[in-house]
């Protein structure tokens, strides 16, 4: 089954006004909605009002941080979801970054590695029912059982951006979530994963015709994600490094206009979707030619109307 997602809720657009396009998605070709958790909704309320809206639709976190829940309340956060929507939910986790953990969150980012594979064991045996009691590397849970499990247990992704994660996604998890890649770039995150693990990517989208519009608007986003050490050291691996080496020595002194300067059209024309909507779609399509199982249009501001712009992007 080919699978067509899109990141709810949509930037200005309030929650409650969702529900009529929510409704709409499966007639629309849409099979997924996708949840983030930055600084706006939380990962799980999004996803319950769609488990009512869109009985159909197969829902994701896309995703829930593994730092600032404790592992019990994460387990109940997937649970209560699943039961929503049993055997549609696929629980994303991941490790953020330090910005939302300490910075946000006033929680230590420490071993981020260990705290993934300890916490995809925990939810592992949590959702499946069992009474948990066990002295993992970076925490202990004893005693803990959902008070009820859903069945099935929901599948689990872990956000993965280089190998060393990328295997522990093929290991451990169901699958691996990533994101700001350019099609040329799935089969070499694929072949880290292995060919049967489901690989998801969220993909930025900016429909519209005005090219300067759309590669300013990338330059904003590239500069403030790809500074930052992980996506950096992942744009390193993907071979970027040498090109994009102005933007971060520009960053590290503080010159933003600089860095944004810095980053070359090709650069943003390969890791942000931009054009008119048939060439947009033409282009997540090319993700999914080269390996991707699900993508995940997340849609940037243009200007129009959001809801018309999910629409006018659906495959069908």
């Amino acid at each position: 089954m080919n699978r067509w997602g899109i990141t709810l809720p949509l930037t200005g657009v309030p929650l409650s006004a969702h529900r009529d396009l929510v409704r709409a998605l499966p007639d629309l070709g849409y099979t997924d909605v996708w949840s983030a958790e930055t600084a706006g909704t939380d990962a799980f309320t999004p996803l319950a009002l769609a488990a009512e809206w869109a009985p159909g639709l197969r829902l994701g976190t896309a995703i829930a941080p593994i730092y600032t829940r404790g592992p019990g309340l994460l387990a109940m956060s997937a649970a209560t979801i699943a039961d929503l929507a049993p055997g549609r939910f696929v629980l994303g986790v991941g490790t953020s970054t330090p910005t939302i953990v300490t910075q946000w969150n006033a929680v230590p980012f420490e071993a981020p590695y260990a705290r993934a594979r300890d916490t995809v064991r925990f939810l592992r045996a949590a959702l499946r029912g069992e009474k948990v009691t066990e002295k993992y590397e970076t925490f202990a849970v004893s005693k803990f059982r959902l008070e009820s499990a859903p069945t099935p247990p929901p599948p689990i992704v872990l956000a993965a951006l280089r190998p060393g994660m990328l295997r522990l996604a093929a290991r451990e998890a169901d699958g691996a979530i990533t994101n700001w890649l350019a099609p040329s770039d799935v089969p070499t995150v694929r072949a880290e994963l292995g060919d049967k693990p489901e690989l998801v990517a969220r993909i930025f989208v900016c429909p519209t015709e005005d090219t300067n519009a759309a590669r300013g608007l990338g330059r904003l986003l590239i500069s403030s994600y790809l500074t930052v050490p992980v996506y950096a050291a992942f744009h390193d691996w993907l071979g970027r490094g040498d090109v994009l080496r102005p933007m971060h020595e520009a960053w590290a002194a503080g010159d933003r206009a600089g860095a944004n300067a810095a980053i070359p059209d090709e650069v943003v024309d390969d890791l942000v979707v931009h054009g008119p909507v048939e060439k947009c779609r033409e282009r997540v399509a090319e993700y999914v030619e080269q390996g991707l199982d699900t993508p995940v249009i997340a849609l940037l501001p243009t200007g129009d109307d959001p809801l018309d712009m999910v629409r006018k992007l659906a495959p069908s």
